[in-house]
């Protein structure tokens, strides 16, 4: 087939397109640049990444391509991001990057040069059964995207290909090494170009004004000054600068909620205190891949946030009775963030799920 592979600079897309071309593909390397404020800066990896997915083009011995999506990449991810802490809740580009960009933009830019398939070097799986495309798990449990990719419709997964679905991360760095791969050894990205490894509160400054405030805690007490409620997020321990114990615990201080009405910021000391659990986690904006809801009921795995284990837990679709779609875990589940995603599983298989209400 013709297949033509986002190649980002790193290892995970170079072995991905080293593997497809030696099945017989004929493979091109597509290079997306989604950002251009300062990519020319200390944080952004941009032109870097670029010499090294074209070197690898070249080792390979495949075509590359440079695409420009950065006005797509700020009118359908850079835009919802700002307007979702502005809002006071913590949005997660990544997910929609993958939905709006390298499965939308990019799959459209792949079709109009003839491409039977595309492919990226994400680490989750996708599957044919009875006509429906489900998405699966990779099966390396420490590295697995599925969470990142949940929001795939049936067209896009039709055309995915995701050569690392059954590859161990170490092992894709040995293809690499043994293959000669030029940035065999090149470290994971830490995060997206916009952001990269600067101070996020400095980032997020430059676009939302600061807009001071109290923090207290669930009682009331006042315990400090916050900077604005979108620099902060549910469960945060780091930045808070509350200084001393209010109870002599000497335990740390989180982010437990907001007031957006007031502009109080609620913070408790300790991990583990009660108001950072929660087992009802009401949904908005669900998306199932299959097309329809699941079934209601028990037997789900469900996570709030991309590093967790799946945590047992039923789906209640909305109805009289509830507002919002719901994931009820059997356990409390630690700072539930609005704004982030809540995905669903049902043993390997990822069905979909929807934003933290």
């Amino acid at each position: 087939m013709k297949v033509i592979v986002g190649l980002s600079g790193g290892v995970d897309s170079a072995v991905s397109a080293s593997l497809l071309k030696a099945q017989g593909h004929d493979v091109l390397g597509i290079f997306m640049k989604n950002w251009e404020d300062d990519d020319n800066g200390e944080y952004c990896s941009t032109r870097e990444d670029l010499v090294d997915a074209v070197s690898v083009a070249d080792h390979i011995g495949i075509d590359i391509e440079v695409v420009n999506f950065a006005n797509e990449y700020k009118d359908r991810v850079f835009s919802y991001f700002l307007a979702e802490y502005q809002a006071g809740r913590t949005p997660n580009p990544d997910v929609l990057c993958n939905t709006e960009i390298k499965f939308a933009a990019f799959l459209d830019h792949a079709m109009r040069l003839g491409a039977d398939k595309i492919a990226t070097g994400h680490y989750a799986g996708v599957r044919e059964t009875d006509g429906r495309f489900e998405l699966l798990k990779g099966d390396d449990d420490t590295k697995d995207q599925s969470y990142f990719l949940h929001r795939l419709t049936q067209a896009q997964l039709s055309k995915a290909m995701f050569p690392l679905a059954n590859i161990p991360k170490r092992e894709v760095r040995a293809i690499a090494e043994r293959e000669g791969i030029p940035n065999f050894a090149k470290k994971d990205s830490t995060g997206i170009c916009f952001i990269g490894e600067r101070p996020f509160r400095e980032f997020l400054e430059r676009y939302l004004p600061k807009t001071p405030g109290e923090m207290i805690t669930p009682e009331g007490a006042h315990v400090g000054q916050h900077q604005g409620l979108a620099y902060y997020t549910l469960g945060q321990r780091g930045g808070l600068h509350i200084g001393g114990s209010q109870s002599g615990s000497g335990e740390p201080w989180y982010v437990a909620g907001k007031d957006m009405a007031k502009n109080l910021l609620i913070v408790v000391q300790g991990r583990e205190h009660p108001a950072l659990r929660r087992t009802a986690v009401p949904l908005v904006n669900t998306h199932w891949i299959s097309g329809s809801d699941p079934r209601t009921g028990n037997g789900y795995g469900g996570k709030t946030r991309y590093r967790q284990p799946d945590a047992a837990c039923e789906y209640l679709p909305a109805d009289g009775s509830r507002a919002n779609p719901m994931l009820n875990f059997h356990e409390g589940q630690w700072a539930p963030t609005p704004g982030q995603y809540a995905v669903l599983y049902r043993d390997t298989v990822c069905l979909g799920g929807g934003v933290i209400a």
